[in-house]
Formats: structure tokens, C-alpha cells, sequence
């Protein structure tokens, strides 16, 4: 019988674990998963890097956020995930995530155009194995939410590009926007034009630095 194998990348252990329990367990027709979990953002790494050598993962389940915010460290998923395209490139990859937000789900399906995304809260046991029958085929699996957020952006010019990413970082780390400049390759007057930008999109217009850090790291950007 054919193995599928999969790796669940999550900071919280008991749910790459419920993933784990749930899909070894499943009666899958004609194949079987084997799964692999890692807790922290190091380890995932390692392991998608020895998997390039050996037998590659079939399937990684990747969560966005993978640090507390106080932690101050701003590799998330998306970072594994474009990692991933670069060195197992058939490797097929599905966000599992809390965020819903139309805006960061197209970031990442620009930046790793992945095989599916699950929003946590519309995770089941049913709806995990559908996800794994529908990705094994080559199908892109999408929970409800994350496919209304992929519709919303169908007719959405804005994104937040890797420019926009770091100015929003920087910010959060509390570096003045005249001190962003000589970080991130824009001049002054850009990085001013990009957070006004940020904010009319975000819908804060009037709002200060402070409001835009809050948005962001609600919509997952930090």
C-alpha cells in the first residue's frame, strides 16, 4: 500500500498531535499516511531540508504564525512554505491557520502559491480527510472562510508586498520612519506613501503608527 508523508509544522503541540491521531487513523482507499510533526520553526526547517536529500514529504501542513508576538522573531510559516518551493518543489503544501484575513491569504498565495488553505476554526476530522483526499490528487483544497477571503481579492488591486512587510516590522520593532530608510530599500518619501497606503487599505485612514502595528498583527502581516 502506498505511504503518504506528511509533515504538520504548529507552535502547539496538541494540534499537530490531533492532526497526527486523526489522519494515521483514517481509512484512506489505496494509501495510508505517515505523519512527522515539528513544534518550532528551526526544526521544521531542518526537517524540509533533510527531506530534500531523502524521501521527500508528500504533503506539509504549515501554520502562519509560529513565535508569540513579544518574542520579537518574524518567521512565520510563509517563510517554510517558499523554502519548501525552492528545494522539494513537488512538494504539495496546505496552510492551516487562524487567519482569515483576505489581504495576508493572498500575500501567501503570491508569495508560495500553496495546494490549499484551512482556516482552524472550520478544522474537523472529516474535513482534514477530505483535504488530504482532494490534495493528494493535485486538487487546491479550500475550508469556507479561505475561500470566500480568495474571492474577496479577485477583485482587489492591493497587496502588501515584501517592501510593505518590513516597514510594518520595522514600525513594530519602534524604528522611526526616517531610521527605516536606511533598512529597507526605499527613500523616505516612499516608506511615508506606502504606510498611508497600508492604512487606507487596512481601513485606519486617520489612525496613527500605533493603530497601523495593532491591524497588521491582527491580520497576521506580523
Amino acid at each position: 500500500m502506498e505511504t503518504i508523508k506528511i509533515l504538520a509544522v504548529d507552535d502547539h503541540k496538541m494540534t499537530v498531535m490531533g492532526y497526527k491521531y486523526i489522519l494515521e487513523d483514517a481509512k484512506f482507499d489505496g494509501f495510508k499516511v505517515e505523519m512527522d510533526i515539528a513544534t518550532t520553526f528551526d526544526l521544521a526547517k531542518q526537517k524540509i531540508e533533510h527531506s530534500a536529500k531523502l524521501m521527500k514529504y508528500d504533503i506539509l501542513l504549515l501554520d502562519i504564525q509560529l513565535f508569540s508576538l513579544d518574542s520579537g522573531d518574524t518567521r512565520t510559516g510563509e517563510d517554510l512554505g517558499v523554502l519548501a518551493r525552492k528545494i522539494i518543489r513537488e512538494t504539495r503544501i496546505v496552510f492551516m491557520s487562524s487567519f482569515s484575513d483576505s489581504l495576508r491569504i493572498q500575500s501567501i498565495f503570491k508569495s508560495v502559491t500553496p495546494d490549499g488553505y484551512m482556516v482552524k476554526s472550520e478544522i474537523d476530522e472529516s474535513t482534514l480527510i477530505e483535504m488530504v483526499n482532494t490534495v493528494k490528487m493535485g486538487i487546491l483544497y479550500y475550508s469556507p472562510s479561505a475561500l470566500l477571503a480568495m474571492r474577496k481579492t479577485m477583485s482587489r488591486q492591493f497587496t502588501v508586498d515584501d517592501n510593505d512587510k518590513m516597514i510594518l516590522q520595522e514600525l513594530a520593532k519602534g524604528t522611526k520612519t526616517k531610521d527605516i530608510a536606511n533598512i529597507v530599500p526605499l527613500s523616505q518619501a516612499s516608506i511615508e506613501n506606502r504606510k498611508r497606503q497600508l492604512k487606507l487599505n487596512f481601513g485606519i485612514k486617520d489612525e496613527n503608527d500605533l493603530a497601523l502595528i495593532n491591524i497588521a498583527r491582527n491580520k497576521g502581516f506580523l
